[in-house]
């Protein structure tokens, strides 16, 4: 019902999206406004692999509040979040290593962690690791910061 094409980052990608209220009467879930399918096909321009992929999902929205154009845009903006907060945590602090991993300690550090990004986007710093960096050396720069 809808399709995109993009060529950037090496590559060429098509994405393409269905969606439908048929099941809507048929799913055991609360809330549901429609189902999609989206199709994603990336051509590397140097190599010429392609890789597929199709992805299912539910959405509560109904068709009038998320048209097809609109349910590709927000799905790809799920990415935005992947790579601005989680990526952030898997390399600058290195959370992949971590070994905490028992009671609510490793929900406790992802929730500190997630404020100092906040907080450090807020403050519209552009490098985070620069940013820890400098107040770690620097400690009275993050009290400053928290108003302490």
């Amino acid at each position: 019902q809808h399709q995109t094409i993009d060529k950037r980052h090496g590559r060429l990608e098509i994405r393409q999206v269905w969606t439908s209220t048929d099941l809507n009467h048929y799913l055991e879930f609360p809330h549901v406004g429609q189902v999609f399918c989206i199709r994603r096909k990336s051509t590397s321009l140097k190599t010429k692999k392609v890789t597929e992929e199709t992805a299912l999902g539910i959405t509560r929205l109904s068709p009038h509040k998320a048209d097809p154009a609109r349910i590709l845009h927000v799905n790809r903006g799920h990415w935005s979040i992947e790579n601005s907060l989680h990526y952030v945590r898997d390399v600058t602090f290195r959370e992949d290593h971590s070994t905490i991993r028992t009671s609510n300690a490793p929900r406790v550090f992802a929730t500190l962690k997630n404020s100092i990004i906040s907080i450090l986007r807020l403050l519209e710093k552009t490098t985070i690791t620069k940013s820890l960096r400098t107040m770690s050396y620097k400690s009275h720069l993050a009290l400053k910061i928290l108003r302490l």
